[in-house]
């Protein structure tokens, strides 16, 4: 549970979980899914990414979108299985990254959002 600490809160409930997909509607319907299965509160698509990287020895060089989506650590080990379930690429990027601070409500509600 989230604790105040003058105007912040500070958790370690709350995760942000970066995945890349190839586009927008791709990303949508992860979002969907994964909202609808209570593993993550909200998720943002982001367009207009360009990754970078190295795959099977090759430089490649590819337009996707980010979406952010927003979970506990309680629903984190469920939804790092449930993300290659449904994604479409053979390794697919999944950063979950810690939230230190944030507003009160909005944290609370993430947890709401995805207790089952």
């Amino acid at each position: 549970m989230a604790t105040a600490e003058g105007d912040a809160v500070t958790t370690g409930a709350v995760r942000v979980v970066l995945v890349s997909l190839p586009d927008a509607g791709a990303a949508r319907v992860l979002a969907r899914t994964l909202v609808d299965e209570r593993l993550v509160a909200c998720g943002s698509v982001v367009p207009g990414v360009t990754s970078v990287y190295r795959w099977e020895g090759e430089l490649q060089e590819d337009p996707e979108v980010m979406l952010f989506l927003k979970t506990t650590d309680a629903a984190l080990p469920d939804l790092l299985r449930r993300i290659p379930e449904l994604h479409g690429y053979d390794v697919p990027e999944i950063l979950a990254l810690p939230v230190s601070e944030g507003h009160p409500p909005y944290l609370a509600w993430v947890t709401e959002s995805t207790e089952r």
